[in-house]
């Protein structure tokens, strides 16, 4: 194994000529995907890894200036590919790793057939003629609850985004590998993610994406989705689920994992 697979806790499973990497975002780490993966590996080469900073990562391995932008975490996902000596795959991206994988391929469009995105965002600030979901009060009380009590912090935001309560199986999980992070890399990468903004580079986008939207998600509103889809460069289509919450593959996975294999095996875009 190599040193960016063994320091992203990359695993490799299943069988299939075609690629389909899995990579997840803030505050989780490859387990998010946990219900998927069983439904991919009769037919593909499955592909999971750990964004640095995640709670299963070593944290000696991260560099705050590396990640002080996203494009640090658009750097390890290339050197996986090419230590991996992956031509081509399907990316299937969650949050923060949906705009990753659109950086990527704008580098880089021959190692990506398609782009599936969950829950993602260019912006998460609203502005005079853009909705985002938070005002800059609202992230700044977010960036002071980590810094002064993680762990409630954790306790109130867990089903903030889920979208359900504390007893609920996804709120746990999702607490556990959010508790999981140092707080200082988490306070680091929150503040990366939610003050980036990628509105100005989605018209340079040319691989065809599938954006994946719950109809109620704290953090990526509706009007987030139709806006990717009338900005994003190539082809694009939207499907918003009857679903409550930023991570749907955990909290509803009857509903979405139906939705996200009918995404990777067809090319729904062409369709449009």
């Amino acid at each position: 194994m190599g040193i960016v697979e063994e320091a992203h806790n990359v695993r490799i499973v299943g069988k299939g000529n075609e690629i389909v990497i899995l990579a997840h975002g803030f505050g989780t780490d490859q387990s998010v995907w946990k219900h998927l993966v069983p439904h991919l590996v009769d037919d593909y080469r499955v592909i999971l890894y750990d964004n640095m900073g995640a709670g299963t990562t070593n944290p000696e391995y991260f560099d705050f200036n590396r990640y002080y932008t996203i494009d640090g975490f658009v750097y390890d996902l290339l050197a996986i590919l090419e230590e991996l000596q992956v031509k081509s795959c399907i990316f299937v991206g969650h949050s923060l790793s949906a705009m990753v994988g659109l950086l990527a391929s704008i580098s880089h469009p021959h190692l990506f057939t398609k782009l599936i995105l969950v829950s993602a965002s260019p912006r998460f600030l609203n502005d005079s003629e853009y909705f985002g979901g938070f005002q800059q009060e609202d992230l700044t009380q977010l960036y002071d609850g980590i810094r002064s009590n993680y762990k409630a912090w954790c306790s109130g935001f867990a089903p903030l985004v889920i979208g359900g309560d504390m007893d609920s199986v996804s709120v746990q999980e999702f607490s556990r590998t959010l508790f999981n992070m140092r707080p200082d890399i988490a306070l680091s990468l929150a503040q990366t993610i939610f003050q980036f903004d990628m509105r100005p580079v989605l018209g340079l986008v040319s691989v065809p994406c599938h954006i994946i939207q719950s109809t109620k998600d704290l953090a990526a509103p509706v009007v987030v989705a139709e806006y990717l889809q009338l900005n994003l460069g190539g082809k694009t289509i939207v499907e918003v689920m009857p679903t409550e919450g930023h991570l749907p593959q955990l909290s509803a996975p009857d509903v979405v994992i139906p939705v996200l294999l009918n995404h990777i095996r067809h090319d729904l875009t062409e369709a449009k």
